[in-house]
């Protein structure tokens, strides 16, 4: 999984379309012409948008899968929600990426992001809350030279130890932000308070004892001393513990700041905490 977004997978979104060429590398002066060569080979069809999968944790983890598709009526942890167009001469480049270069992976993971962001709607807000984040696949090498320039945008809900959670059918995932009682299937929640023994981050739909109600900025340029985290997310987090608090005169808050790897991955926000009753 690539960089997951959202408190409990930012990194397999941030880390890490146009197409500009579709033409392989030039095969070799005087190279046998009589010899069957990977692209003389039928390359697999593209994915299509909408199909779903049963992928377990370490698939999410590969960039390319040859997992096969489920009817969507089955249960699924995976969804694709889009199929693009690999852009392997970017800037008019003379000599086309490779596949599987680390150029080529950041705009497949650029581009995949973004269109989660549209997929899902809802705000910037929902979208840092939610559980729900996006994985993807390219060709492998061998079908790359064949001449397949797609990529793949999975949909995925990462859960407790090392699993993905089951998902809805297709339909039901496009604009779940921006329905308050859709989202909170997948809003992130914990079964403990962040940064103890017993927290497992889990879905709101889950058992649940503390909540993510909350994020807040914390700008740009170096990593942030804890001390300056503390001092900026302070009154915005026991704002919002306060608001979600059933006396605002007795509740608990706690905040989440990024990783130092969430961080140079591109999570620049931290999150607020609550208790909340199950």
């Amino acid at each position: 999984m690539r960089p997951l977004l959202s408190a409990a997978a930012c990194a397999l979104a941030l880390l890490l379309a146009a197409c500009s060429g579709d033409d392989g590398p030039s095969p070799d002066v005087g190279a046998p012409t009589t010899a069957p060569t990977a692209s003389d080979e039928p390359r697999p069809p593209a994915p299509r948008a909408g199909a779903c999968y049963r992928l377990r944790h370490r698939d999410a983890l590969a960039s390319v899968s040859d997992r096969a598709a489920v009817p969507c009526r089955r249960k699924h942890t995976s969804v694709t929600f889009h199929v693009g167009r690999l852009d392997l001469r970017p800037g008019r480049r003379q000599r086309p990426l490779r596949i599987d270069s680390p150029r080529v992976r950041s705009q497949v993971a650029e581009a995949c992001l973004r269109r989660l962001r549209e997929h899902l709607g809802g705000t910037e807000e929902s979208f840092r809350l939610t559980m729900l984040t996006t994985v993807w696949f390219t060709p492998n090498v061998a079908d790359g030279e064949r001449g397949a320039r797609w990529f793949r945008c999975d949909v995925v809900a990462p859960g407790a130890r090392r699993s993905l959670l089951p998902l809805p059918a297709p339909p039901a995932l496009r604009g779940i932000l921006d329905d308050p009682d859709r989202r909170d299937a997948f809003s992130t929640c914990g079964t403990a308070e962040p940064g103890t023994a017993g927290f497992r981050r889990v879905t709101c739909g889950q058992r649940h004892t503390w909540r993510a109600v909350a994020s807040v900025d914390l700008g740009d340029g170096a990593y942030p001393e804890i001390r300056d985290t503390a001092d900026r997310m302070r009154e915005p987090c026991t704002e919002a513990a306060r608001a979600w608090a059933d006396d605002p005169l007795d509740f608990s808050w706690t905040e989440e700041r990024p990783t130092r790897e969430q961080w140079q991955a591109g999570r620049r926000h931290g999150l607020c905490w609550t208790a909340v009753t199950d």
